[in-house]
């Protein structure tokens, strides 16, 4: 990698975080592949992991979840030396796995601490209520609620999470500073090999339904009971109005053939928005109707699980994007936020190529088309 114009002795990337907690559940959600592609922009960090062109998923840690965030990133090339112009974004990959693996090991120390502390407390040990606060409620749990947000339990704040990145075809360096530890992990960075994006065609939009990601989770979760290959997603204007099916077999069954189908009413206590633009061709219904490999959207269970908003949108080339947006508890610090820790958001973002499909199951878009009001149910 060629060497980029900055100043001696600044790194090209560092920022520095109280809390690992929300950094480790985004990456997390994004963790269907070994090697992540990472790219450091003076907003934030975006990680990026791609499964054989059929699926990709995008995490997001904005600035904010940082105390402090500092870029000195190289002038976009042909821009020279103007002041104002926009800074070139640094990307490369990194093992996804050892990633996660150096998170975890934020708050070990702490929690190790108080376990030999509770070990050797005799009023502890007879106390089950104090017990359960000595260990976080769950000794063995690094990233228990307990163990990293207060709340009457011991805080990871008094550790430090620093990330920096010193120049370009370095190695990614997280320090971790906790109770008078402190370990330091150099990731190896690779050459970016992301592939594009996944095209998603914004401006043909055959549907958009907006739902709590727990009721996404629990569809899937029912229709996937019989171990299926494929998952069939159907929206359309009449009943039913979101349809999830699979067929398998259940295990034990002894034989294909065995379906599954969970319908979504219309309602907004289901449903926040649904609109539906797309007309089949087949049935001239407006409907979007497409199949896609079950084990890849199983794949964002773990955003479903910890998101509270999911949107979904399917174009008119049949491709499906999942849009989570994640509640970050202790948001805050660098470029604004909320003072001394508040609530955030950060978003997950999913896209999914479809089975090929025959002449008679197309769907294109007609028009602008109309909207289905959700308040008319």
């Amino acid at each position: 990698m060629s060497q980029p114009t900055q100043d001696a002795g600044s790194p090209l990337f560092r920022a520095v975080a109280s809390s690992t907690r929300p950094l480790y559940q985004l990456l997390k959600a994004v963790g269907f592949t070994n090697k992540i592609h990472v790219e450091i922009t003076p907003e934030g960090l975006r990680f990026s992991a791609d499964h054989a062109r059929v699926m990709q998923g995008a995490a997001h840690w904005n600035k904010n979840l940082f105390a402090s965030y500092t870029t000195n990133l190289p002038p976009a090339a042909g821009n020279g030396d103007d002041d104002d112009s926009e800074p070139e974004p640094v990307s490369f990959q990194i093992s996804l796995p050892a990633f996660l693996e150096t998170l975890q090991i934020f708050g070990v120390a702490d929690v190790a601490a108080r376990q030999a502390r509770s070990d050797i407390d005799p009023l502890v040990r007879g106390n089950p209520r104090m017990n359960h606060q000595h260990r976080g409620g769950n000794g063995s749990d690094a990233f228990s609620h307990q163990t990293l947000h207060g709340g009457g339990f011991a805080s990871s704040s008094n550790g430090t999470c620093i990330l920096s990145y010193p120049s370009d075809g370095g190695p990614f360096s997280i320090i971790l500073e906790e109770a008078g530890v402190k370990t330091t992990c150099n990731l190896t960075t690779y050459l970016p090999e992301m592939p594009e994006d996944i095209p998603f065609d914004i401006d043909d939009l055959s549907f958009k339904v907006i739902m709590q990601a727990r009721y996404l989770l629990d569809a899937l979760a029912e229709v996937g009971s019989i171990n299926p290959e494929r998952l069939t997603i159907v929206v359309s204007r009449k009943e039913p109005y979101l349809r999830f099916r699979t067929s398998g077999s259940h295990s034990g069954a002894g034989g294909p053939g065995v379906e599954s189908t969970v319908d979504f009413r219309r309602g907004r206590d289901l449903l926040e928005t649904f609109s539906v633009r797309a007309v089949e061709r087949a049935k001239g219904e407006r409907r979007w109707s497409q199949t896609f490999k079950f084990d890849t959207i199983k794949a964002a269970t773990e955003a479903m699980r910890i998101a509270s908003k999911v949107s979904l949108r399917g174009d008119g080339q049949g491709v499906l994007s999942m849009q989570f947006m994640v509640e970050v508890e202790g948001a805050g610090g660098a470029g604004g936020g909320v003072p001394g820790g508040g609530a955030g958001l950060s978003f997950l973002d999913f896209r999914f190529v479809p089975y090929a499909t025959d002449g008679n199951e197309e769907t294109d878009t007609e028009g602008e088309g109309d909207d289905v009001d959700i308040s008319e149910a």
